[in-house]
């Protein structure tokens, strides 16, 4: 046998074994590909299809992902904690709601997602407190008071408080500053109370338990934007006062981070911000449609007649105007319009803005 034909033989053997490690390899991938679909797709369904025994969890109000993953493992009302997180990031579930829950093992995980996500907690004569987004400190009171059986004047002279403040601000130092007792703020913490739904053990716990619920939520919020807000050079005050004003202006279609664009590009043009909901605050009441001579009201929050924000927020605002606060859009607009039908319209000029105006609302 010649050099060509070792060579040849060679050739072939090596071959033959790139072939068998390739389809080894292909084989092995096959098998970790199977493997990992049904592991999941296990993972997924219920730990025990027949238990339906209630099971009790406490989900504590500023629970990460991770840490939810890891008392319903422990619980064992789910089979994995790494497919939930996996799963939940994939679908981009968030907003899950703090509360004490009863949940069984007979419930898939996307089941117990969604009993998570509405937080729809377990009644034993505990109280759940909803504060939506947009709400005015005078609204939470009343929420309160309702909820609980304390009276309005309490809840608010508990709020109004001077030793009371200066405690919590000694508390929360990242969220509380000085800022709150500017002179012309009416009321200290308006703005500072998270928009959530908030669980608690007591039919009528403590006002300050509550109070400082709500300001544990707004500091655990903040916090995944202080490096924006260090960034910005904002402080807190000014934040929370700017996404107020976002807040208040948004439907559900805006685009919050254009409504930002506007405040900013009027502040950086030294033009009054001349947002209604400034105006109403300063009035005391809601109104549908603010008439020219309410835009004469006297009032240090009145951004038609003062320019600049405004001394204070004027409500409480949800996160997605905290972020559009920090990370507005680049345009050159100055104007916008919420239409009828919740649609918000952008313009540069007055003019535009007028023509708008006219088209969905008429002439004034």
């Amino acid at each position: 046998m010649n050099n060509n034909q070792f060579l040849q033989k060679d050739t072939q053997i090596v071959r033959k074994i790139v072939l068998l490690v390739c389809a080894a390899i292909l084989i092995a991938c096959i098998a970790i590909g199977a493997g990992s679909y049904f592991y999941i797709k296990s993972a997924l369904q219920p730990v025990d299809p027949q238990d339906k025994t209630p099971v009790h969890i406490s989900i504590p109000i500023g629970s990460s992902v991770n840490e939810i993953a890891d008392l319903l493992e422990k619980k064992r009302l789910i089979k994995s904690a790494t497919v939930f997180r996996y799963y939940v990031k994939f679908k981009n579930h968030v907003n899950f709601q703090a509360g004490e829950y009863d949940l069984n093992r007979s419930m898939p995980m996307e089941n117990i997602i969604e009993v998570l996500k509405t937080g729809k907690v377990t009644e034993k004569g505990g109280l759940k407190l909803t504060i939506p987004k947009g709400t005015q400190i005078t609204q939470i009171a009343a929420i309160i008071a309702k909820k609980t059986g304390y009276k309005k004047e309490d809840v608010l002279k508990q709020l109004n408080d001077r030793a009371y403040l200066e405690h919590l601000m000694q508390k929360y130092p990242k969220v509380l500053s000085k800022d709150i007792f500017n002179k012309n703020i009416r009321y200290p913490l308006e703005g500072y109370l998270f928009p959530a739904t908030y669980s608690f053990k007591e039919r009528k716990p403590p006002l300050s338990d509550i109070i400082e619920e709500m300001l544990k939520k707004t500091e655990e919020v903040l916090a995944k934007y202080e490096r924006d807000r260090k960034t910005n050079n904002m402080p807190v005050h000014q934040l929370l006062t700017m996404s107020s004003l976002i807040e208040e202006e948004a439907t559900e279609k805006a685009d919050r981070e254009k409504i930002a664009s506007v405040f900013y590009n009027r502040l950086r043009a030294g033009m009054p911000l001349q947002t209604d909901p400034t105006v109403l605050y300063a009035l005391g009441k809601h109104k549908d449609r603010v008439s020219y001579k309410d835009l004469e009201v006297q009032s240090p929050y009145n951004t038609y007649i003062h320019k600049g924000l405004p001394p204070g927020p004027i409500a409480n605002s949800g996160e997605m105007s905290i972020k559009a606060a920090l990370e507005p859009a680049k345009t050159d607009y100055f104007y916008f319009l919420a239409t009828p039908a919740g649609d918000v319209i952008f313009t540069k000029t007055l003019a535009e803005h007028n023509q708008q105006k006219e088209k969905y609302i008429g002439k004034q």
